[in-house]
């Protein structure tokens, strides 16, 4: 998104900003603030832990007036900043979407939308009827590489796309913390894997599909080893009473303690201390009291650990999407895309193209100049171009500049929320005519029958 795009920026305002929900998320899109003081301002945070308000408070100088635990106390006051970056729990997105919107705030929100289709929709018509930009915290539309795909594909370099092949390795320690031990491990406190983890893979397929409608899904997934008939013979509850954790891949002490002996306190270390800087005490005592320090087959996590989604489009376009926990690697998506004149692959570093005619293979691996500060927010660089391109769009007034708007990360949600119907009532999904692409999506009935 580039430097064009900081270039325009440049000559308006700093871009005035309230963060909402100071947690990991928050802080890694407020330091754009931090690189960027021309541009953007962080002028208040919202945070009902006083520790997580007070860190960001210190980190951009915010005064105390506009410091809060309760961001309806922000609504109630007169709109002082462009825009809010909404980072809260994935249930309590709709909320705070839909009044920052009536308010007149542009929005950032953090993936996934909401945790229903209906309050998807509704933060869509919100923002639509109130004319405010909405971006979706969907960072891999953002990443150089992945967006190279993008750009390959509409090329017509591998002419007619006929299959996507998709895999999101999550990792087994990166699994274990986020949905056996972590926010995500249970649907009721959070949403489904497929939502909270996948919805970024399912809006990849969406937009490499062009624009070709989804004509039928179907899905399949389970919870698997992390459970109390897989734990074994004589460990404990908790890690740190554990006579076998020595053996156990998936130890809290060597998630956390080893690492943070070792000097590493970023994620996932930095997750597990929500009052306090990450240490040896700190995390100890984290590991002994909360839940991160528990056996992961002792918890109460009930999200698919492996899932596979399969995709018909229209023209006869298939895409295959596999989700698995276990995994050496984190988060390193891995894509094929076969054309009518060429595959295009991409192994999680650098994108190939072979030709049919020609034989010849050509790789692509877009330079990302991407700042320090974000090189290590475990997106690539990914969350840098997502906030690049928000704060120009709402510097300039220009939507466009916004890969993740309202009306097609709407779509590709309903896609997702169709996916998982389909694994729950294990049928076949057939998807009815989206009509009004153009419209805001007020009138979006995916009309579902069964197979």
């Amino acid at each position: 998104m580039g430097q064009n795009s900081s270039q325009g920026a440049k000559m308006t305002p700093p871009v005035r900003v309230i963060v909402v929900g100071a947690g990991c998320r928050g802080e890694i899109y407020s330091k754009f603030a931090s690189v960027h003081p021309d541009r953007m301002k962080v002028v208040g945070v919202a945070d009902p832990r006083k520790f997580a308000r007070t860190k960001l408070q210190q980190q951009h100088k915010i005064t105390d007036e506009n410091t809060f635990d309760d961001w309806h106390s922000i609504v109630e006051r007169e709109k002082f900043a462009d825009a809010v970056l909404i980072c809260t729990p994935d249930r309590l997105h709709k909320e705070p979407a839909v009044a920052f919107a009536k308010k007149g705030y542009h929005i950032l929100l953090e993936k996934p939308m909401a945790t229903t289709a209906e309050d998807c929709t509704a933060i869509v018509e919100a923002c639509t009827q109130s004319g405010v930009m909405l971006s979706v915290g969907h960072v891999l539309r953002y990443d150089p590489t992945i967006h190279k795909i993008k750009e390959l594909v509409d090329s017509g370099v591998i002419g007619d796309v006929m299959h996507i092949q998709h895999l999101e390795p999550v990792g087994f320690y990166h699994f274990a913390h986020s949905f056996v031990r972590g926010n995500w491990r249970n649907e009721a406190e959070s949403s489904f894997v497929l939502l909270a983890k996948s919805c970024h893979d399912i809006d990849l397929i969406h937009n490499w599909a062009g624009a070709r409608r989804c004509v039928k899904v179907s899905s399949f997934g389970s919870v698997s080893h992390f459970q109390k008939d897989c734990k074994p013979k004589g460990a404990a509850d908790r890690c740190l009473d554990c006579s076998v954790e020595k053996h156990c891949p998936y130890s809290a002490r060597k998630i956390y303690l080893d690492r943070v002996k070792q000097g590493h306190t970023g994620w996932p270390v930095s997750v597990i201390c929500p009052n306090s800087l990450p240490d040896i005490e700190s995390v100890t005592e984290a590991l002994r009291t909360g839940p991160y320090g528990r056996c992961v087959y002792e918890c109460d996590n009930d999200v698919c650990t492996n899932q596979v989604v399969n995709i018909e489009f229209e023209g006869g376009l298939t895409a295959a999407f596999s989700m698995v926990a276990f995994t050496e690697e984190v988060c390193k998506r891995k894509t094929t895309i076969y054309g009518s004149k060429g595959e295009l692959s991409y192994d999680g570093h650098e994108v190939r193209v072979f030709d049919f005619l020609t034989q010849r293979s050509t790789k692509h691996k877009p330079h990302s100049n991407t700042p320090w500060l974000f090189g290590m927010s475990g997106h690539g660089g990914a969350d840098y171009h997502l906030m690049d391109a928000f704060i120009s769009a709402v510097a300039s007034n220009d939507p466009s500049l916004i890969r993740s708007g309202p009306v097609e990360t709407l779509l590709s949600h309903l896609l997702v929320f169709e996916a998982e119907r389909s694994r729950l009532e294990g049928r076949v999904v057939h998807c009815g005519d989206v009509s009004g692409r153009d419209d805001t999506e007020k009138h979006v009935d995916m009309k579902m029958t069964s197979s």
